[in-house]
């Protein structure tokens, strides 16, 4: 394990289609692309970071509860559709010390009304949305110096 501060960025539902999966609204850069830039800044700011991704929403809650468990520095959470549905999600988001920061790769305010209410914003430190994936090289700075 690094002796860095551990910055976590967790992925919901679908976002392993990223770079084919509606890339008008989602970009053309898969999650590999993102991972591997944020692994870049990671460096240059002294944290390491430590990338997932799951279509099940037990998985985004175990890996919360682990972000408590090992003393992240701060967690950045882009959950999906999961962001509208899941109370689950904000309970963990909540139980826990670690900042969380919510990313949102498109606008949901400016989609469809059911993407405009989000569970987590009101339990997250910050949100980022309608950026593309610069949102999470933005969260990423905030997060080392959280």
């Amino acid at each position: 394990m690094s002796d860095k501060p551990l910055v976590m960025v967790l992925n919901g539902p679908n976002l392993n289609l990223l770079g084919t999966r509606e890339p008008d609204i989602y970009g053309t850069e898969t999650l590999d692309d993102i991972a591997g830039r944020l692994e870049d800044e990671a460096r240059e700011l002294g944290v390491a970071v430590d990338l997932r991704q799951s279509n099940h929403e037990g998985h985004l809650v175990d890996w919360l509860h682990e972000a408590a468990s090992v003393e992240a520095r701060a967690v950045i959470l882009n959950a999906a559709a999961y962001t509208h549905t899941s109370v689950a999600l904000r309970d963990a988001v909540a139980a826990i010390s670690v900042p969380v920061i919510e990313v949102h790769l498109s606008n949901p305010h400016a989609r469809e009304r059911f993407r405009h209410r989000s569970h987590i914003s009101p339990v997250a430190r910050g949100v980022i949305a309608g950026l593309g994936a610069e949102g999470y090289s933005l969260a990423l700075r905030a997060a080392a110096t959280l």
